[in-house]
């Protein structure tokens, strides 16, 4: 039991490290010619405010926002999973780091979800636009805190 806890742990804290990270880069989407750009800046040889159109702007502050919210609401989680180690008597579950951590996992999905059906096809003056790192590792951080929020709402303290 104390080994799953561990890893529960280890990969809580991945999750949220990778959503700092694909939050704050600006590789959410690259093309060939080296031109990245994220939730934030567009990236060439110097980075500037991302140029978005006047009715996407809402959008893109939106999955800003939902991917704020995301990184929010997983450090809220991993404090509350230590506070319930501790306070927590033995047999009960971990109900309340299981729901804040299904709600960063739904941030995680509309804030990605919302980028991908604004953005991801509409940069037509750059060559050959694919996926960055920073939208992928957001996907994998969509999938991590799925599956912690199900095994903190199933496991009990031992």
């Amino acid at each position: 039991m104390l080994v799953l806890l561990a890893g529960i742990f280890v990969i809580h804290i991945a999750t949220v490290i990778m959503l700092f990270v694909s939050t704050i880069s600006n590789v959410w989407m690259v093309s060939s010619n080296g031109t990245s750009w994220g939730l934030w800046l567009q990236c060439n040889q110097n980075c500037s405010q991302l140029a978005v159109e006047t009715g996407d702007e809402g959008s893109l502050q939106a999955a800003q926002a939902f991917m704020i919210l995301s990184i929010i609401f997983s450090v809220i989680a991993l404090v509350m999973f230590i506070v319930q180690l501790f306070t927590l008597e033995k047999g009960k579950r971990f109900y309340i780091t299981g729901a804040i951590m299904l709600v960063c996992w739904l941030c995680i999905l509309i804030g990605v979800s919302i980028y991908t059906a604004q953005f991801t096809s509409e940069m037509p003056e750059l060559p050959s636009p694919h996926h960055g790192y920073c939208f992928i590792l957001a996907w994998i951080c969509f999938c991590f805190s799925f599956v912690i929020g199900i095994l903190y709402l199933v496991l009990r303290k031992k």
